[in-house]
């Protein structure tokens, strides 16, 4: 059983899924922040190893820290969700299990929000880490997205887009829950970032206090079939088309978006656009498709 905690300004959510290794640093570098009005949620998409007592122990020393297991691996895109429908914060961020976060994270990202009333989305610079946490370089996310016209901010964000950072940002909680979030395939945090972009700007925090690490566990390091099967662990029988399923999110994106005729053709635009420039392999994953089904067919 989990208990809401009295409404506060920021909810974390942590979803984790057998972190034992790098939970703790990860609950650490959010438990020192310099902003403390903020609740911790961890998510244990019913991991198999010490995750669990490692969450225990920190919701036990910390009125702060909630632990909420599912009973199944909801796969990644649910395990998210499943922190925000936890949530209470006017603002929410996720936080990996694996990443850290600088002290005066928090502070600068709520500042934004709370003087830039048009901001939707604050994060902060990021610094690439290795397993063992040294730095290893700086990544510029360019993401300072603070044109006037949704569809150019929608634009601009995926033709900049590289590693997905600043999907752990802070947001504002209420315009989350407007979007479709995370769906259960692989890639489709750029599809929600992108659809954010929709609803208002985004600010990038200019200091590094971001580490994304990365090692050999890591999703970044999964190949596809892995990597399918962390996002949703019941689809794996299903054809994925990964080329034509993030665009048709995208144009589905585009047309609940609380923007007027003249943006959302500009937008739909851009798509048809972006279709055509990979037309050969949409062209090739559908043939592709084809054959696997024709092969799934006959056997």
């Amino acid at each position: 059983m989990t208990v809401r905690r009295d409404r506060c300004r920021v909810s974390i959510g942590v979803p984790v899924y057998n972190g034992e290794r790098y939970l703790g640093a990860a609950l650490d570098s959010l438990l020192t922040q310099t902003f403390g009005d903020f609740e911790l949620i961890i998510c244990d998409n019913a991991s198999t190893d010490a995750t669990g007592e490692i969450a225990r122990s920190y919701a036990a020393k910390d009125r702060r820290v909630r632990y909420v297991r599912n009973e199944t691996n909801l796969g990644l895109a649910r395990n998210y969700g499943r922190a925000l429908e936890c949530s209470s914060g006017e603002y929410f961020g996720w936080h990996p299990a694996d990443d850290l976060s600088g002290a005066e994270s928090l502070a600068r990202c709520v500042a934004v929000l709370d003087r830039q009333p048009a901001v939707v989305l604050a994060y902060p610079k990021t610094k690439l880490i290795d397993q063992d946490g040294r730095i290893t370089s700086e990544y510029d996310d360019g993401l300072h997205l603070q044109a006037a016209r949704p569809s150019e901010r929608f634009q601009q964000l995926l033709e900049r887009l590289g590693y997905v950072n600043a999907l752990y940002g802070l947001m504002r909680a209420d315009v989350m829950r407007r979007t479709r979030l995370l769906g259960s395939y692989p890639g489709s945090d750029i599809v929600f970032l992108a659809e954010l972009s929709l609803y208002g700007t985004f600010w990038e925090v200019p200091e590094f206090l971001f580490y994304r690490r990365f090692h050999p566990a890591a999703s970044s390091s999964m190949d596809r079939v892995r990597l399918r099967a962390f996002w949703d662990p019941n689809g794996l029988r299903r054809i994925y088309l990964h080329e034509w399923r993030h665009l048709l999110e995208l144009v589905r994106a585009v047309a609940r978006a609380p923007v007027g005729a003249t943006e959302k053709m500009r937008a739909s635009g851009f798509l048809a656009r972006r279709a055509i420039w990979n037309r050969d392999k949409l062209a090739r994953e559908l043939s592709a498709a084809v054959r696997e089904l024709a092969t799934t067919t006959l056997g």
